[in-house]
């Protein structure tokens, strides 16, 4: 192996060390804001359960009251209590079977395990960018990792890195979906368009990000387009069925053109989209050719005019 690839991947690792170490003490800050009730970025003021508690009674009304899934506000019986009142669930339900099994421990611990877990899942992001964009020049691979593993983003009192701190302090899954979608673009990087597909899937749960990962998705696929956009069709209509079922799909489509469309990019929500943005920006040339469908278009009506 060439010694400045060598050189490459130890600085690589080293940034990666350096920024999920931050990023740890960013999580042991805002740990103590996941056990109060607060406005938390909100504009209203007004004091609210934490995004996580959406996710929590979200999955326990789906196996128990599933046509309330998209129900703003307590229901009250044996559903989970979230002080003052649950946030609203604003999802395609695929991800509530994902965090189903937190149900298995009481909200506060559920949050905290989310979380956990979340975080865990920072090392392998970093491999996954890594192998995405460690042929280009360094500076820009590196600069897409800062961006996925700590967004620096220096804003009054939540200093340095707000979008991580809330991403943590609300239990928000904004780490878990950047994972997906980088997930998706790395098995199709190495020729794996069914896995592709399945993790872009899971990752459409937020569907706005996912609309903006499809050109990433069709050029890393480029080679396997047709079973890549096959499998990520069908698992995302297989793991979505449940839309089907009466309350749940008009539950849906209320949300999203009721607080859906309204709802603005919170700091969070910039842990994708401005490492997408990164991966686009990184990518421009590869997907200039990846799209170029006229070329392609005239490529081929050419190819068979010389046929005849």
């Amino acid at each position: 192996m060439p010694q400045k690839i060598i050189q490459a991947k130890k600085i690589f690792v080293i940034a990666a060390v350096l920024l999920i170490a931050l990023n740890l003490y960013v999580f042991i800050t805002a740990y103590p804001e996941t056990y109060t009730p607060s406005p938390g970025i909100t504009t209203s003021g007004s004091i609210l359960a934490k995004d996580f508690s959406a996710y929590y009674v979200g999955a326990w009304r789906l196996w128990h009251n599933p046509p309330q899934i998209y129900h703003f506000g307590a229901l009250g019986g044996t559903e989970p209590v979230t002080p003052p009142y649950p946030q609203a669930y604003k999802y395609l339900p695929s991800f509530l079977l994902i965090v189903s099994p937190l149900l298995t421990l009481n909200y506060q611990q559920a949050l905290t395990a989310f979380d956990v877990v979340q975080f865990l899942f920072l090392p392998i992001m970093a491999y996954l960018i890594y192998n995405l964009v460690g042929s280009k020049h360094i500076i820009i691979g590196l600069l897409v990792m800062v961006i996925a593993l700590l967004l620096p983003f220096p804003i009054g009192q939540w200093g340095l890195f707000p979008s991580y701190y809330w991403q943590w302090g609300e239990g928000q899954a904004k780490v878990f979906l950047t994972f997906l979608l980088l997930l998706s673009f790395y098995f199709g990087s190495k020729g794996k368009p069914v896995l592709s597909g399945v993790a872009l899937a899971l990752g459409f749960f937020d569907v706005r990000f996912g609309l903006l990962a499809i050109p990433l998705f069709v050029m890393y696929n480029r080679k396997n387009l047709k079973t890549a956009a096959a499998s990520a069709i069908g698992s995302l209509a297989v793991s979505n069925i449940m839309l089907l079922y009466p309350g749940i799909g008009g539950g849906f489509v209320t949300m999203v053109f009721g607080s859906g469309i309204t709802t603005p990019i919170y700091y969070y929500a910039l842990i994708p989209f401005l490492t997408l943005m990164a991966l686009i920006v990184a990518n421009f040339k590869e997907l200039v050719a990846a799209l170029d469908y006229k070329g392609a278009f005239v490529s081929f009506t050419s190819t068979k005019q010389q046929a005849k």
